[in-house]
């Protein structure tokens, strides 16, 4: 078992009854499959169950991996409308198990990989549930940003500007090998980035089926996860990538984010893209999304830079996941799809 795996069990127990009221050990740490990020673990103790969250052990790139703004995220929205885990507490020693990490209650719900949602039985409990996405992705980018002391939580404005920069620089600090797709994509939309139209929100950075949890009856979002890439930036950036999931391959493998490409999405009664972007549209008072073509594109480069990330951590050893190294071969047909939206467009 790798340092990604495992845990001191019973030096976290120590520290967690010494900085958590009411925690009491001892405790049994279980990794969680799925996901290639920060790694996540279950935490059964004497006093209950919680989830810790770390950074993973070993070099990181700059500014990746920020368990710290999580865990302020999560205490930001505590009292909001956005559907969030209790944070407990936030542990910037390294010391203790090797990396930072901050630990939050344990939701018991579910978690849905695919986009088709099989598992679902009604082509109405579906719909639902795209409509209960499309309603939490609303309430976050309508959060009051200085009432819950997140006005600093990142820099207002050029959203798709410091997007760019960041994840074209993090795409070459962990190119492996020379992708020619990702070069011209890369050169595209720099030469088109759109002219900033004011428009600032907490943006989840990685909303997408997989990281909501969903009630027993699958009804109701009761938790966001994964806030690692949220920041303030653009609201479309949001909506644009969640759609952009929607387009992917559908996959059957476990712990894999599978999309609907092929799949007659309307006889499963789940929305076309269009009406979800008009939802989304309704709910937040404006007409329409221009220059839609950009935001999906854009959102195909940035999930291929945080692949080619994934690859480069796998090529290192400091994967959180045993499959990460698979993640490398995702990375051009990503810049394909853009390429391809572009075209059309």
């Amino acid at each position: 078992m790798s340092d990604v795996d495992t845990l001191n069990e019973a030096k976290l127990a120590s520290y967690l009854e010494a900085n958590i009221a009411g925690f009491k050990g001892p405790l049994k740490a279980s990794k969680f499959t799925g996901g290639q990020s920060n790694p996540t673990f279950k935490i059964d103790a004497e006093s209950g169950s919680y989830v810790l969250r770390r950074q993973p052990p070993g070099k990181l790139l700059k500014s990746a991996h920020a368990v710290d703004r999580e865990y302020r995220v999560l205490a930001a929205l505590a009292d909001t409308d956005v559907p969030v885990a209790k944070v407990y507490h936030l542990c910037e020693d390294p010391e203790v198990i090797g990396s930072m990490f901050y630990i939050m209650e344990f939701c018991d719900g579910n978690v849905h990989w695919s986009s088709a949602l099989e598992s679902i039985s009604s082509n109405q409990g579906r719909g639902q549930m795209y409509d209960e996405m499309n309603r939490v992705m609303a309430a976050i980018h309508s959060v009051d940003l200085d009432k819950v002391g997140l006005a600093d939580y990142g820099r207002p404005g050029n959203y798709f500007q410091r997007q760019f920069d960041r994840w074209s620089s993090q795409y070459k600090a962990s190119e492996l090998t020379p992708i020619p797709q990702m070069d011209e994509l890369i050169e595209w939309l720099g030469e088109n980035l759109p002219e900033d139209d004011g428009k600032v929100s907490l943006v989840h950075g990685d909303y997408r089926l997989d990281n909501l949890m969903f009630d027993q009856d699958n009804h109701t979002v009761i938790a966001v996860l994964d806030w690692e890439l949220s920041t303030l930036g653009h609201p479309y950036a949001d909506l644009a990538y969640q759609c952009m999931g929607m387009r992917l391959p559908a996959t059957d493998k476990q712990g894999t984010s599978s999309g609907l490409l092929g799949v007659d999405a309307a006889a499963l009664g789940i929305p076309s893209e269009q009406d979800y972007v008009d939802s989304y549209c309704a709910r937040m008072g404006i007409d329409k999304i221009g220059n839609w073509s950009f935001y999906l594109a854009f959102s195909f480069f940035r999930l291929a830079a945080i692949c080619q990330g994934v690859a480069k951590r796998a090529a290192d050893g400091n994967a959180s996941s045993k499959s990460a190294g698979g993640v490398a071969a995702m990375v051009q047909p990503l810049a394909v799809n853009a390429l391809s939206i572009i075209q059309e467009a």
